[in-house]
């Protein structure tokens, strides 16, 4: 496949994209057209990967476009930081994405404060007799002091951020200390992964394991799996511990051997009954960072292993995409939570930002964000 091509055609798209959704922070299309995450949740986890995908064009392509709107992004997310009480784990998420890449792409001050802000919110979630960063705040009326989710491994980074900033190994120690939680309580021997543990905050022993966004306690959430792969082989990046990079390759190969039954696309949820078929692409678009992400940092030897099967799965997933200039969103079918109907089979924001991110990967003209 001619990823060059497949890239003009991504930037094509974004630059039509900025210029209809320079006031959005979108998230989910519906009928076409992005929603507005500014007017519905200001706090919503996935309001930075927007200025993300902008900000890895604008690396690319050094399109001011792509800049302008990045910025634009990021100072209508002050207001996440000043309000506080709709921030949680996923201040990674929101701000490694925003402002820790301005500041890394143009040097910008304000731009790391805020960042280590956001770092210094979730490293004060760390609870230290469990080992780990607590995830969600109080919600519908559940008490969720100690609960540990999957998806919090890709927030680490900004911890390692602000500790390459500061010189404070206490982010490092907490970004470490909840990786090995996870490691203990989420991963399975067979490299499969819970999406929550509830823990006793008090003693961290592990009380229960719901389903949470995959088809129910005991599945396997795709997207979950993809979080791990990329999450633990971050840890390593950062860390040098073979540990992270073992929990890494053992996810990946599980990954790799269920989505070679489906053609290289991720079903929601591989441990779901066959009937009805849900699937997810934004996780395999994840996972392929994540296996590209091994390739960068395995021995010789072994790079082709995931370099190859990344670039499979994205060339699936590229059949999967929309690249219509006039209609928003490029990867379709990504689902947010098993058989929930509201955000199930649509084009979401973090599916076109791991896309995108794979395809500047294979071309080289990335840069780690994360």
């Amino acid at each position: 496949m001619n990823w060059e091509e497949i890239y003009k055609k991504i930037e094509t798209k974004l630059t039509a994209e900025c210029i209809r959704n320079n006031e959005k922070i979108p998230y989910i299309v519906k009928n076409g057209v992005y929603n507005n995450m500014l007017e519905e949740n200001p706090s919503w986890w996935t309001n930075g990967f927007w200025a993300g995908l902008l900000w890895q064009m604008y690396h690319a392509s050094k399109n001011p476009l792509f800049r302008e709107n990045a910025e634009q992004s990021e100072r209508v997310m002050d207001q996440i930081l000043e309000s506080f009480m709709g921030l949680h784990h996923d201040v990674g998420f929101q701000f490694l994405l925003t402002s820790a890449a301005n500041y890394r792409l143009t040097g910008n001050e304000q731009a790391k404060v805020r960042a280590l802000h956001a770092a210094t919110i979730l490293a004060g979630r760390f609870n230290p007799n469990g080992g780990f960063i607590r995830a969600w705040n109080a919600k519908n009326g559940n008490d969720m002091t100690g609960w540990v989710i999957i998806d919090c491994l890709m927030n680490l980074p900004l911890l390692h951020f602000a500790e390459s900033q500061l010189h404070d190994p206490r982010f490092t120690q907490i970004a470490n200390c909840h990786a090995d939680t996870a490691m203990r309580v989420l991963q399975r021997p067979d490299g499969s992964c819970d999406h929550i543990a509830i823990l006793n905050p008090v003693t961290g022993e592990v009380m229960e394991k719901p389903g949470g966004q995959g088809y129910g306690e005991g599945s396997s959430w795709s997207r979950g799996q993809a979080w791990a792969i990329y999450g633990f082989a971050l840890a390593f990046a950062h860390t040098g511990n073979m540990a992270y990079l073992d929990a890494a390759k053992r996810t990946a190969h599980y990954f790799i051997a269920n989505v070679a039954l489906s053609g290289n696309l991720s079903l929601s949820d591989f441990r779901a009954p066959k009937d009805p078929v849900y699937w997810d692409m934004s996780a395999a678009a994840c996972a392929a960072c994540g296996l590209l992400e091994l390739a960068d940092i395995v021995p010789e030897f072994e790079k082709e292993l995931y370099y190859q099967h990344a670039e499979c799965i994205l060339e699936a997933l590229t059949s999967c995409c929309d690249f219509d200039p006039q209609k928003d969103g490029i990867l379709q079918t990504c689902t947010a939570s098993y058989g929930r109907p509201e955000d199930m089979h649509a084009s979401i924001i973090y599916g076109d930002y791991f896309y995108t991110e794979a395809v500047l990967r294979l071309l080289k003209k990335n840069f780690l964000i994360w």
